[in-house]
């Protein structure tokens, strides 16, 4: 069984690395979420059935039927490895939408950004002699890039969770309850 991803120490200069970052929240989904449908199977005992002999006697072409697993099985995944891995995940993107969200003195590029904001300010504009003049793409700070890349990276996590949660509902026997009910009662439980 595979076992949830270890959560870095968070510090603004991981948030601000988005390589460090977007690599983090890569492996942690491949080692759990994109591979949900191999944990799982790993999780059926087919041997506890018994061998039947006569399903050798003939052929029978028939399409593979999913096994349900184990509802102690199942339960004890969830509550060990997917909900951890979850948690995990959404402690990173919230300490870095805070991040984002906060002033930052030490950004190397302020200096710069603010001297293109002035020198901008102060251009004079006649679109009738170049209508390409009144054009200014100001540069976003790096807290603005990371408010971004958390933006894309929750909408990420939202497809993730609910398709993993569709393939744990087929192979285990839950209630009706959706990714986010379900993470937040393994919340309150623990």
């Amino acid at each position: 069984m595979s076992r949830p991803f270890e959560q870095p120490r968070l510090i603004p200069q991981f948030c601000f690395n988005q390589t460090a970052l977007r690599d983090f929240l890569r492996l942690s989904r491949g080692s759990i979420d994109d591979s949900i449908t191999q944990n799982l199977n790993a999780l059926v005992t087919p041997a506890s059935e018994g061998f039947d002999p006569s399903s050798t006697s003939s052929r029978h072409v028939r399409a593979p039927s999913r096994h349900l697993v184990d509802p102690q099985s199942c339960q004890t995944f969830k509550d060990k490895v997917l909900f951890p891995s979850w948690q995990t995940r959404s402690d990173v993107l919230n300490y870095c939408a805070g991040v984002a969200t906060s002033p930052d003195p030490d950004d190397p590029d302020s200096v710069l950004l603010q001297v293109e904001s002035a020198r901008a300010r102060g251009r004079v504009v006649d679109e009738r002699l170049d209508p390409y003049s009144g054009r200014y793409f100001p540069r976003e700070s790096r807290t603005e890039m990371l408010a971004n890349l958390i933006r894309n990276e929750r909408s990420i996590e939202n497809i993730i969770r609910s398709r993993t949660w569709a393939l744990v509902g087929e192979q285990c026997t839950d209630s009706a309850m959706t990714a986010n009910e379900a993470l937040n009662e393994w919340r309150a439980r623990n």
